[in-house]
């Protein structure tokens, strides 16, 4: 009987080890000093090897007591942070390095048994899913808090009015409240487009081998339960060829990332002492080294900066993809999916610092009710009051363009300045008019809308914690299992 050797360069079918320099680039993406990636690799391929022993024994393919020395000697690698893998060269590769190490601590016979069933290409697959969980839950978290304190600060201000601006210039009167829960439905659809693209990382690949299945009568769906997956893959080449969650994820997080910046751009113009609508708070302004004078909203400029991560890792992914053929492939499985963690992460940096910075600033009131005083942001009210009154639109539109020329002229208000019949002393008010504009399309009630967001952020955060909880429970099931195996 031929003898697998453990250390790795000689696979059978070559002889010698994978070239220094190519090595470097390809594999020492997982050094120690890279955020722990090798740890993280190989947390992932030991948590995937619990559920397929575990299934491989409840199928009757392993026998019990090799699967549990198996079982007994990763759960050791799992204690000690795989130091003694950490510690081995890698000639090819991370997960032959982990193999090699078990097959000389167990021997061919217990040691080779771990592949049965499987290709790299299904494992792959399957731990690129389980290690996007911890950061997509992180991003799906701040996006969550997001949502929660545009709200709550929607409704502190609903009542505070301020000028609505269009190219620039102030509109119509509303209330700052408003325009923050404006901001919280968009972030409440990126919030539900990331939770209907992480829907793809609830399928086990598991199964599907290096890409025609297994002739082994193994049963992924028990390990898709085993490692908290909601489904197994029902085709053995998608499984391995896609990662179209990668470009799902980036691609939600682009069009959160937009919203973002946007928001981020009306923040900082309101912030400067030209405008002086808003006031951040001290803890989230920074200073001149040389002008003693400066209070600078710098957090908005990265929030804009940060935003955009996840489209140039969109197009980094995207075009990595398109390189390959619809099969297993590097550019699809490593080169394409290199790009969603830092896409992944500078949007959650983003998220987070507009969280802290709309909790951290003040309208200031009578500033934004004098802004849209002066900017004779009542006039289009004034015209519907002269229609409701059976003047044409375009009629009005003239007469009050004349009103609000004649009270530039004459240095006056609207309020001041118009007349007219249908509308009463003081009912020019931007308060009230922004009250007013309560039908059809428009803006409705800011108190029903806002209730109306929170109604859907509820929704949407019971769907996240499901999912959450699945993983969990499926962590848990797994352990159990294991412990049963090791013990019994």
């Amino acid at each position: 009987m031929t003898t697998a050797p453990a250390h790795g360069v000689d696979t059978g079918r070559l002889k010698a080890a994978l070239d220094a320099e190519a090595h470097r680039i390809v594999y020492d993406q997982y050094l120690p000093d890279t955020a722990d990636g090798l740890g993280q690799e190989l947390r992932g391929i030991s948590e995937v090897d619990r559920a397929h022993l575990i299934m491989l024994t409840e199928r009757g393919i392993v026998d019990r007591d090799r699967a549990a020395a198996l079982l007994r000697a990763i759960e050791e690698l799992r204690g000690q942070d795989f130091a003694p893998v950490r510690a081995r060269p890698m000639p090819r590769g991370v997960y032959l390095a982990y193999e090699g190490h078990l097959i000389e601590q167990l021997g061919d016979r217990t040691g080779g048994i771990l592949h049965t069933g499987r290709s790299r290409n299904d494992l792959n697959a399957t731990t690129t899913r389980l290690k996007v969980r911890g950061p997509y839950l992180v991003l799906l978290d701040a996006v969550d808090r997001l949502a929660g304190v545009l709200l709550d600060k929607a409704e502190e201000y609903r009542g505070v009015v301020m000028p609505a601006y269009t190219h620039g210039q102030p509109a119509v009167p509303i209330g700052y409240g408003h325009y923050l829960a404006g901001v919280a439905g968009a972030v409440l659809r990126a919030y539900e487009s990331l939770l209907d693209a992480g829907r793809q990382i609830d399928v086990n690949p598991l199964g599907a081998g290096a890409i025609g299945g297994t002739s082994v009568p193994i049963d992924p769906r028990r390990t898709a339960e085993l490692l908290g997956f909601s489904s197994a893959a029902p085709n053995s080449v998608d499984a391995v060829a896609s990662r179209d969650f990668v470009l799902d994820l980036l691609s939600a997080s682009a069009v959160l990332g937009v919203a973002l910046a946007r928001t981020g751009r009306d923040l900082s113009t309101w912030t400067s002492e030209e405008s002086g609508l808003l006031r951040v708070g001290d803890t989230l302004v920074g200073s001149s080294s040389m002008m003693p004078q400066k209070r600078n909203p710098f957090l908005l400029e990265h929030i804009q900066g940060r935003s955009a991560a996840s489209l140039g890792a969109f197009v980094g992914a995207a075009t990595a993809m398109t390189t390959g053929g619809y099969t297993n492939a590097i550019a699809v499985g490593t080169e394409a999916v290199r790009h969603l963690w830092p896409g992944l992460s500078d949007t959650t940096d983003a998220v987070t610092l507009l969280s802290l910075v709309v909790a951290g600033t003040e309208p200031e009131r009578e500033r934004m009710r004098d802004r849209a005083v002066d900017g004779f942001t009542s006039a289009t009210y004034l015209a519907e009051r002269l229609v409701l009154d059976g003047m044409p639109f375009r009629a009005a539109h003239h007469l009050v363009g004349e009103t609000v020329l004649g009270a530039l002229d004459s240095g006056r208000s609207l309020v001041d300045a118009a007349r007219f019949p249908s509308v009463e002393d003081g009912g020019l008010a931007p308060d009230l008019v922004a009250q007013a504009c309560a039908h059809g399309g428009g803006p409705g009630s800011t108190a029903d809308g806002i209730r109306a967001l929170a109604a859907r952020r509820d929704v949407l955060k019971a769907e996240l914690t499901s999912r959450r909880t699945r993983w969990s429970d499926g962590s848990a099931l797994l352990t159990r299992a294991v412990l049963q195996a090791v013990t019994s």
